[in-house]
């Protein structure tokens, strides 16, 4: 199963609208921790006919400590969202960002799980779309809605009492970047450090310079230097289960499959008798909560 499309690829499937059997979807999901002006950056330029995705309400439920920052929004409310999209059955869907895709890597991923295999990340995003020379829109694009119908659970995911002990039997992988994992400051959750026994494993590592992912050798050699290995059970989680999905899809890329923990940090670090670790290691100075 294919999990990048190229910006050529997806251009030719555009001009050719209307001339083939299936339809190609295009979501723009422009959010990034800290920014909240994504629907603005939409306005200004977007893909030829993209519509807008809002990842803090129709990705997420409200905030809940005992549940994360972004918990899953439920099979019901998502698939509202994507019929209002204008998602139909049979439909291709690709979903793109600013930020080297590791917002809409959280559709992606939500997408997959409720049971769509044609869904696809634009390697590269806006930038390589516009780097190939093609051109964008400015203000909303509105669809038909759709008539999609999504299932539920074909993801793997597991829960905070399954990461409490994942790294003894697994490889529990923290996708968040190396300071927060380290415990060197913590921007919005409750408490600093990592989940004891995760191994560090930031996003940013999966992108080249260009904002595309590494090829599939490069992840594959990146992750097997960590310990990921096709019979170790590996699982993700990062700060609120939106850049472990990034991360999912570059196992993915790599030719391994992983789980994610959907409340991540955000749920581990507010329940107080959860320990936390801090420091380099995945033990080192770990420590329990008052």
């Amino acid at each position: 199963m294919q999990t990048l499309m190229d910006v050529a690829t997806l251009k030719d499937r555009l001009d050719a609208a209307g001339n083939t059997a299936r339809r190609t979807v295009v979501l723009d999901v422009r959010w990034a921790l800290g920014d909240a002006h994504g629907r603005e950056h939409y306005l200004a330029a977007h893909l030829p006919g993209a519509v807008f995705v809002d990842l803090a309400t129709e990705l997420a439920g409200p905030a809940d400590p005992s549940r994360g920052r972004h918990p899953l929004p439920n099979l019901e409310q998502f698939q509202a969202s994507v019929r209002s999209w204008g998602v139909r059955s049979g439909d291709v869907v690709v979903a793109y960002d600013d930020s080297g895709n590791q917002a809409a890597a959280r559709l992606w991923w939500m997408l997959r799980n409720s049971g769509l295999a044609d869904v696809y990340l634009l390697d590269g995003g806006l930038a390589a779309w516009r780097g190939a020379g093609f051109g964008v829109e400015s203000g909303e694009c509105h669809a038909v809605p759709g008539d999609v119908v999504l299932t539920g659970g074909a993801m793997p995911v597991i829960d905070a009492g399954e990461a409490a002990s994942w790294g003894q039997r697994g490889l529990l992988l923290d996708a968040r970047a190396g300071e927060r994992y380290r415990g060197d400051f913590e921007p919005v959750d409750p408490r600093a450090g990592h989940i004891p026994g995760a191994v560090s494993v930031p996003t940013t590592g999966n992108l080249g310079a260009d904002g595309r992912f590494l090829s599939p050798a490069a992840l594959r050699e990146r992750f097997t230097g960590l310990g990921v290995r096709a019979d170790v059970p590996t699982a993700v989680y990062c700060g609120s289960g939106v850049t472990a999905a990034h991360e999912i899809a570059a196992l993915e890329i790599a030719g391994f499959p992983a789980a994610l923990y959907p409340g991540s940090f955000s749920e581990w670090s507010n329940n107080a008798a959860n320990p936390v670790a801090t420091g380099d290691a995945p033990y080192a100075d770990g420590t329990a909560a008052d």
